[in-house]
């Protein structure tokens, strides 16, 4: 049972040590900080200048009551605002990297050229000699 969890635990360890599970760890809390920025940057700005079109201070109050029940689709407006901009964004910075990986790829010497013909015909005939 030992020899199991220990093996368990090992292998667990490979995981997390990972270049890419660290590299998404790191992406994940930058990700939820950057929400927090993206959502005050719709709430704080863009629905009280938007709200100025709809004689309202914030989407968020913009209701429809049907009977007992309080439909709040503002909240939504804001909700896909907020997601809009999240996915520009994150388009932005993936297109950013893509163009960098491209230059860096562009930037790396050829590889070496094979050896010619001749090399190859020297290399058999050696190679020919030596079994002989």
């Amino acid at each position: 049972m030992a020899d199991k969890t220990s093996g368990f635990f090992a292998e667990f360890k490979t995981f997390i040590a990972r270049g890419n599970v660290m590299d998404m760890a790191v992406g994940v809390i930058i990700g939820g900080a950057f929400s927090n920025i993206t959502t005050s940057l719709i709430n704080d700005i863009v629905m009280p200048i938007l709200g100025i079109f709809t004689s309202s201070v914030s989407f968020a109050e913009l209701t429809l009551n049907l009977g007992p029940a309080v439909i709040t689709y503002g909240n939504f407006i804001q909700a896909v605002l907020n997601f809009l901009i999240m996915a520009l964004v994150v388009f932005c910075i993936v297109k950013a990297l893509n163009r960098f990986h491209k230059k860096k790829e562009e930037a790396a010497p050829p590889p070496p050229p094979g050896p010619s013909a001749e090399e190859r015909l020297l290399t058999e005939i050696r190679d020919l000699l030596k079994s002989k």
